[in-house]
C-alpha cells in the first residue's frame, strides 16, 4: 500500500463518497475508486460498505482508516521539519477554520499573516468541527480552530471567548429583558445549526440539562439565514454576542444567563507534534491580535 492510496480512503470516508473525494483531490472518480479497490485488493478485506446512502467503514475500514491518519499526519510532520530549515522565506501553511465565526476572527489575521510573511502560501479549509479534527489527524491542516473545550488529544491556544445571546422575533414575550435563562425558552422553538456544528451540540446539550429537549423549527448554516428566518418569527436562535452583534440587526436580542454555554474559540493542533516556523508564527500574530 502506498501514501496515495491511505489518501484516496480517508478522502472518501471525510467526504462521504467517492463524488466528493474525487473533487477534493483533483481527480476523476473512477480513478478514486481504482485507487481504494487497489488498496481492498493489497489487504484482501472490503473496506468500505457502498450503498445509495453513501460508504461506510467495515471493521477492517476502521483499522486501516485509523492507521491511515497517523501516517498521512507522520508524512507531513516530516515535511514540515524539512520546509522548517528554509526558513519562512517560502513554504505553505495549511490551516482549518471553522464556518462559523471566521470571517470576523480570522479574516484579519489571514491578512497580516500575508503582509508579514508573503513567501508563505497560505491554504484554508473551511469544514464543520469533527471534519476540522480529522483534517488535524491526518495531518492535511497543521492548525484548526476549534470551540473549546478540545479532546485531550490537542493542545490549544485561547482566540476568543463571548457569552450567547438569545435572538428574538419581534413582539416575542421574552423581548426586553436584558438577560434571559434557558428555563425561560422550553416553550420557544429554536433555529439549530446544522448538524457538522459543535455549538449545536452544546446548545442541545444546555437545555437537555435544564430538563428539556428543544422544539426544533429549522437548522441553517448561514447566519443571514437564521436571522430571517427568527425575523419571520419561525423561532428564536441562541448566538455568540459578537456574531449577533455583527449580523443581526433590528432584533430584539438578550443575554443568555448560562455559565455553562460560552463561545470560546481556539487554535488547537495535534499534542506533541512538530510545529512548523510558519505554524509558530500564525500562532504568535493570533496572540498579537487577541492582546491588541
Amino acid at each position: 500500500m502506498d501514501i496515495r492510496q491511505l489518501k484516496a480512503l480517508v478522502e472518501v470516508v471525510r467526504r462521504g463518497g467517492f463524488s466528493a473525494a474525487a473533487e477534493s483531490l483533483n481527480a476523476t472518480q473512477p480513478t478514486v475508486s481504482k485507487t481504494v479497490k487497489l488498496l481492498e485488493d493489497e489487504v484482501g478485506l472490503p473496506l468500505l460498505e457502498r450503498s445509495r446512502q453513501g460508504v461506510r467503514l467495515t471493521q477492517a475500514g476502521e483499522i486501516v482508516y485509523r492507521r491511515a491518519l497517523t501516517l498521512l499526519a507522520e508524512r507531513d510532520s516530516l515535511e514540515a521539519e524539512l520546509d522548517d530549515l528554509r526558513g519562512l522565506r517560502r513554504g505553505e501553511l495549511h490551516v482549518g477554520l471553522p464556518l462559523l465565526g471566521s470571517d470576523i476572527l480570522f479574516a484579519p489575521l489571514f491578512a497580516a499573516y500575508r503582509e508579514r510573511y508573503p513567501g508563505v502560501q497560505l491554504r484554508l479549509l473551511e469544514l464543520g468541527s469533527q471534519a476540522l479534527e480529522d483534517s488535524l489527524r491526518s495531518g492535511d491542516v497543521e492548525l484548526a480552530g476549534s470551540l473549546l473545550p478540545a479532546d485531550d488529544e490537542f493542545e490549544w491556544q485561547s482566540v476568543r471567548r463571548e457569552p450567547m445571546v438569545v435572538v428574538m422575533p419581534p413582539g416575542h414575550p421574552l423581548a426586553g429583558r436584558d438577560s434571559v435563562g434557558l428555563d425561560a425558552l422550553k416553550d420557544s422553538a429554536f433555529i439549530l445549526f446544522e448538524k457538522g456544528f459543535a455549538l449545536n451540540r452544546r446548545i442541545v446539550a444546555a437545555c437537555q440539562r435544564h430538563g428539556f429537549t428543544p422544539r426544533e423549527a429549522a437548522r441553517s448554516g448561514q447566519i443571514s439565514f437564521i436571522a430571517a428566518l427568527v425575523a419571520a418569527g419561525i423561532g428564536v436562535a441562541v448566538l455568540p454576542r459578537m456574531i449577533a452583534q455583527r449580523h443581526v440587526h433590528g432584533l430584539p436580542m438578550a443575554l443568555l444567563d448560562e455559565h455553562d454555554l460560552v463561545w470560546h474559540m481556539a487554535l488547537i493542533w495535534r499534542r506533541g507534534s512538530f510545529l512548523s516556523r510558519a505554524a509558530q508564527a500564525w500562532l504568535q500574530l493570533a496572540s498579537e491580535h487577541r492582546r491588541g
